[in-house]
């Protein structure tokens, strides 16, 4: 049985924080003096999702430096985007790493998020690749193939853009639902032919795999993607001075891959235990942007002046309603609210 291409309809739980919860502040008493005054306004612990995705949070990760964010900071690791939309939904994580598409979904359901850091424009990092013995050499082959991708994510999209693209019939290819070591399982296990992720499992696929397309060649089509980071505005709205430390930590990572990428692809390379050649070629997969070129208009722009990136992300909601991946497209003035730069100008003052 073939599946359809639609997203699963993702389960959102909304919870309330109540005075006792995490974020409760508390006081503290002056060593020098014996005399107590009011803490920081700062939360007890702070929880971010992450993946494993070679960027700037993870040679953050790797370096140790969120142990300088001034709070109990709490790294929580999931497979995909839509696992950590579902986190955020839930109030379980306070900033995550996700795709635009994942993103997209959790604007167009009104989770009350944010886009505040563009930690890569996606390129050759993400793509579909092929097994060597699948005759397939072109997107317009995959007819009759079994396709494993992470529904919901940047990857899904990009699948969905490629056939669409290349007017081949979805409703002829058997695309399934499957997390990134699922794919390399069934990958390693024959049970498909082709598959649309990102590295490091992408790499893996390559070792009796090819490329027939990637992110880099369908962004020149017009369906760019990113991985960006996302805060609960409920959160940032409250402690605006820590989310603003959080990208300090984020530009700080980013200045050793912009100073030595030598440098970075080896602390990579180290932390997710592959070679250095593999971790720079992962690395140079992407486009890195630094503080101040993401505020420019190609990308989130400057306060009251919305960048480009919200029209990228109206366009990807248009094609997931086509899709019937989500019900309805927001506004473009909905994703315009939903970019929010302010961050990264806290952090650069």
């Amino acid at each position: 049985m073939k599946k359809r291409l639609n997203v699963p309809s993702l389960i959102f739980i909304v919870v309330m924080v109540t005075a006792l919860g995490i974020f409760t502040g508390c006081s503290k008493k002056t060593a020098d003096t014996g005399e107590t005054s009011a803490a920081a306004d700062l939360p007890t612990v702070v929880n971010i999702g992450t993946q494993q995705i070679s960027n700037d949070e993870s040679i953050a990760k790797a370096k140790h430096f969120f142990d300088d964010l001034g709070v109990t900071v709490n790294l929580r690791e999931f497979e995909s985007g839509a696992s950590v939309v579902s986190a955020l939904a839930s109030g379980s994580i306070d900033l995550g790493l996700v795709g635009t598409t994942p993103a997209v979904t959790a604007i167009s359901n009104n989770l009350g998020v944010e886009i505040i850091w563009i930690h890569g424009i996606l390129g050759k990092s993400e793509a579909l690749a092929v097994k060597n013995d699948s005759g397939i050499d072109s997107v317009s082959g995959l007819a009759g193939a079994k396709v494993g991708v992470p529904f919901g994510s940047t990857a899904h999209y990009s699948l969905l853009s490629a056939l669409s693209l290349n007017n081949v019939d979805a409703s002829l290819v058997t695309v399934l639902d499957m997390q990134p070591a699922d794919i390399y399982a069934a990958w390693q296990r024959g049970d498909i032919n082709a598959a649309y992720v990102w590295d490091p499992t992408l790499t893996k696929l390559l070792t009796d795999g090819k490329l027939i397309a990637t992110s880099e060649d369908l962004a020149k089509l017009g369906a760019v993607t990113a991985d960006i980071e996302v805060v609960r505005k409920e959160f940032g709205d409250k402690y605006p001075e820590l989310v603003a430390e959080y990208i300090k930590i984020l530009s700080k990572a980013q200045a050793i891959y912009h100073d030595n990428i030598d440098e970075a692809a080896a602390i990579l390379a180290d932390y997710f235990e592959i070679t250095a050649e593999d971790s720079k070629n992962q690395i140079l997969g992407n486009v890195w942007l630094s503080a101040r070129e993401q505020l420019s208009p190609q990308y989130l722009g400057s306060s009251g002046n919305p960048g480009a990136l919200a029209e990228a992300l109206k366009k990807t909601a248009d094609f997931l309603v086509e899709q019937q991946s989500i019900k309805a497209a927001p506004d473009i003035s909905v994703f315009q609210k939903a970019v929010n730069p302010h961050y990264i100008d806290l952090s650069l003052n």
